[in-house]
C-alpha cells in the first residue's frame, strides 16, 4: 500500500486517515489512488468511519456498495467489527485497482459480499465464509482480534487476518466469475493445481478428517492448499497479493533491501511476477527477523518451493496484464 499525503498541506496520510492535521477533511479516490478534500463522502462515513470518496450525495462508496447484507444489530455491538471488516475490504479492493481491477473502466462482473453476525437479534447463529456465485460471504466476528487468535491456534493456521480472508475469498469469485471463462485459463490451470471438477464435498470432508499429506508442503503453500484444486488456487492467490503488498508497502515506507530495483519500484507493475515473488519472499524472510526480535509472530511464515513458485507466477501473470482482465 502506499502512503498518501494530504492535498492541502502535503503532510502524509495513512490509508484510513478521514483527516489531516491541518483541518481539512479528506477522502479517498480509488480510481486515481490518492486523497482529495472532501466533497462527496461515502454515506457510511459517519456510520463506520469509511473514508471513501462516493459519486452522488447520499451514495455509497464503491467499496460500501459492493456490500448486500451487513451484520444483524449493527448499531450496536457488532458495529465496530462491521466497520473493521469494511477497512479490510477497502485496502484489499484499492490493491487490486492497482491492476486495474473493479475501477471505472473495469466493465466485468464484480462481488457482492454477505457481511454476517454470529451474534444476532434473534441469538447465536454459525456463519461460514466462502464464495457462492458471485457472493463472498465473510464472518465478522473474527474482526475482534481476540476471537480470530484463538480460531487461528484451533485450526492450526499460522496466518489469519481479515484482509487474509477477503483475498482467499476474492480468489474464487477471480476464478469463477473473472478468469475461468478466458482463453487459455483452465487448460493451464489444471497442468499445475489439477482438476478442478474432483468432488469438492469429498476432497473437504476428506482433508477435515485425515489432515493433509505428509508432504503437503513440496506443492502447497498451506496445508489448506492441498485439500482440493479450488483451495489451492484460493490460497495461491491470497499469497500472491500478500507478496506484493508486502514489497510495495516496504517501498512505500522509503526502506531498502538488496533485491529491490531502487526507491521507485512498483510492484504493481512489475512484468515478471517471478523477480516481484522472489523480492516478495525476501522481504518476507527479513521482517520475520525483526518481529522476533519483538517476540512477535512471524509476518510471512512460508516456505515457497519452485511449484509452489510456478503457481504464483501464474497467478501474477493473470492478474497484472490485461489478458487476465477481460471486461465484458
Amino acid at each position: 500500500m502506499r502512503l498518501h499525503t494530504c492535498p492541502n498541506c502535503g503532510a502524509a496520510l495513512s490509508f484510513e486517515s478521514l483527516a489531516c492535521a491541518c483541518g481539512i477533511e479528506v477522502a479517498y479516490d480509488v480510481d486515481s489512488d490518492r486523497f482529495t478534500p472532501l466533497g462527496i463522502g461515502c454515506a457510511n462515513r459517519q456510520t463506520i468511519g469509511c473514508n471513501w470518496a462516493a459519486d452522488a450525495s447520499g451514495a455509497l462508496c464503491r467499496s460500501c456498495a459492493t456490500t448486500e447484507v451487513i451484520p444483524d444489530r449493527f448499531h450496536d455491538e457488532n458495529r465496530g467489527p462491521w466497520a473493521e471488516t469494511e477497512q479490510a475490504k477497502r485496502w484489499v479492493l484499492s490493491n487490486l485497482a492497482r491492476w486495474g481491477w473493479f475501477v471505472s473502466g473495469d466493465t466485468g462482473p464484480r462481488p457482492v459480499f454477505h457481511l454476517l453476525a454470529e451474534e444476532t437479534g434473534g441469538g447465536s447463529v454459525p456463519v461460514t465464509m466462502g464464495h457462492a456465485d458471485g457472493v463472498v460471504t465473510i464472518n465478522v466476528a473474527e474482526a475482534d482480534e481476540a476471537e480470530r487468535t484463538q480460531r487461528r491456534a484451533e485450526l492450526g493456521e499460522r496466518l489469519r487476518t481479515m484482509i487474509g480472508h477477503f483475498r482467499h475469498e476474492l480468489g474464487h469469485f477471480f476464478f469463477f466469475e473473472r478468469l475461468a471463462p478466458q482463453y487459455g485459463f483452465t487448460e493451464r490451470f489444471r497442468m499445475l493445481f489439477g482438476d478442478e471438477t474432483a468432488d469438492y464435498g469429498a476432497a473437504l470432508e476428506k482433508h477435515y478428517r485425515d489432515g493433509a499429506p505428509a508432504d503437503w508442503n513440496a506443492r502447497h503453500v498451506t496445508p489448506y492448499a492441498s485439500s482440493h484444486p479450488h483451495e489451492d488456487w484460493a490460497e495461491t492467490f491470497a499469497h500472491l497479493l500478500h507478496l506484493t503488498d508486502i514489497t510495495d508497502s516496504f517501498v512505500a515506507a522509503g526502506l531498502q533491501a538488496p533485491d529491490l530495483p531502487g526507491p521507485d519500484y512498483d510492484a504493481y507493475r512489475e512484468t515478471d511476477t517471478e523477480r516481484l515473488i522472489t523480492i516478495g519472499a525476501g522481504l518476507g524472510i527479513a521482517l520475520n527477523h525483526v518481529n522476533r526480535s519483538m517476540g512477535l509472530q512471524d509476518i510471512y511464515p512460508f516456505v515457497l518451493t519452485p511449484p509452489i513458485r510456478e503457481k504464483l507466477a501464474f497467478v501474477g501473470r493473470w492478474m497484472s496484464t490485461n489478458e487476465g482482465i477481460g471486461n465484458g
